[in-house]
């Protein structure tokens, strides 16, 4: 954690009556009113920890590099979130500064606001108020603009804490190296890596449901992952959604390509994380609904290997054919079978979202179905180094569930060990009547 010595401490008079106020109440305070004493803190940097979680037409605020700049409108809400190891005193200040004049912004936080006067263009610790916490967890840091003489209210750099609720335990994204505070603020994705069986697998089925209201936009639901690609269904806009299947290059750079493509599905190249060949449908696909996914992976026998995939759409109680791929300089069968769950949307990354997993097969090439019901769930390297510890993955109702986002408090080890109980209905998908258009 980084340490800054910051003027926090307020006067336990003062404290008595600010803790007394009810939830709708506030404390007019500016900082030369305040008695102070020095004390070490904690700098809680807005730039990786901080959301606009209630954005307003004709606002310009934005969380950048250096935390929270352009605060023009005041029904703008920003919050900012970082996790108690306990309960206890909370002191809350922030660092910030005015271009033009003055200003007066509410902190809210723990069901009290304070409102808080702000003057001057050097970078100041204003203190706000000492609280007591009465349960460890996650702790959210409102800012709303009441008044301002210039174009904007502040600019923000940090929440300042101290106290004995911060001094064990405490967790907030404090990694700035290797745009760490980007995949921060996206949130941890977690996974199901599963237990495969011997030999070689031509055929990969699963079956998703997202549960109503775990629907954020930027949600990725990936239901069939393995070697070299993945297939599953995303929301790309509050309009849109996606069913999305893809396929990396080939591991000495030989480009993908595809080979045929179903009706509605649009083809191309991915970049970013890996490049390769990418097809898409746009599809409203439905929360509550089970979606099923179909994915064969064999070699060409030319030294390339082909991937396909299908969904089944409940909507019209039919298959649909997504695409097929060319791999060149590849020759495997399925491998490396997982999925997993990630915002793409990092300003959504405050949101929740949730995946249940369930009824698993896999078919050899001898035409076996053999049904998976162990995995590993995991987390990436956001939460692994609980620099975000909103992410778990089990067992719910017989079916494997991955979540992440929205600053909940019971996460999920990384690397723990799941089974669910077999359901023993093996797909009954008929696979030489799969369309191919």
């Amino acid at each position: 954690m980084r340490k800054i010595y910051l003027l926090l401490l307020i006067s336990s008079a003062f404290c008595l009556n600010a803790c007394k106020k009810g939830p709708q109440q506030t404390a007019e305070n500016t900082y030369k009113e305040w008695p102070v004493v020095l004390e070490t803190g904690t700098a809680v940097p807005l730039e990786g920890n901080a959301f606009i979680t209630q954005p307003v037409n004709g606002g310009t605020e934005q969380i950048v590099a250096g935390g929270l700049y352009k605060w023009n409108n005041a029904g703008s809400v920003i919050s900012t979130y970082f996790k108690l190891g306990q309960p206890g005193k909370l002191n809350l200040a922030i660092q910030a500064s005015v271009v033009t004049g003055s200003s007066t912004i509410k902190v809210s936080v723990d069901g009290k606001s304070f409102n808080i006067t702000l003057k001057g263009a050097t970078a100041t610790v204003y203190p706000v108020a000492s609280i007591d916490v009465a349960a460890a967890g996650y702790v959210k840091v409102d800012l709303q603009g009441l008044s301002k003489e210039g174009s904007t209210f502040a600019e923000v750099s940090n929440i300042m804490i101290g106290g004995s609720a911060t001094t064990s335990g405490l967790k907030y994204a404090s990694v700035s190296t290797d745009n760490q505070f980007y995949w921060s603020r996206r949130g941890p994705s977690v996974h199901l890596n599963y237990t495969a069986p011997a030999g070689n697998i031509e055929w990969l089925y699963n079956e998703v449901t997202v549960p109503q209201g775990q629907d954020n936009i930027g949600s990725y639901y990936m239901s069939n992952g393995f070697n070299g690609g993945y297939f599953g269904m995303q929301v790309k806009s509050a309009t849109e959604r996606w069913m999305l299947f893809s396929v990396w290059d080939a591991d000495n750079g030989d480009k993908t390509v595809l080979t045929s493509k179903g009706a509605g599905v649009t083809d191309g190249n991915f970049g970013g994380e890996g490049t390769g060949g990418q097809s898409y449908m746009v599809y409203k696909w439905i929360t509550g609904n089970t979606y099923k996914f179909l994915t064969q992976i064999k070699p060409d026998g030319n030294g390339n290997t082909l991937y396909s995939s299908w969904f089944f759409a409940p909507e019209l109680n039919a298959w649909k054919f997504m695409a097929t791929f060319k791999r060149p300089s590849t020759s495997t069968y399925v491998g490396g079978i997982n999925s997993f769950l990630e915002n793409f949307a990092v300003e959504n990354g405050y949101m929740g979202r949730k995946a249940l997993y369930n009824n698993m097969w896999v078919r050899n090439t001898s035409g076996v179905w053999t049904e998976i019901s162990t995995a590993k769930f995991t987390t990436d390297p956001t939460g692994a180094t609980e620099q975000r510890m909103d992410f778990k993955g089990g067992v719910e109702n017989g079916q494997f569930f991955l979540q992440n986002g929205a600053f909940f408090n019971d996460f999920v080890a990384d690397n723990t060990s799941l089974s669910r109980t077999p359901t023993g209905q093996q797909p009954t998908v008929n696979l030489s009547t799969l369309p191919l258009n």
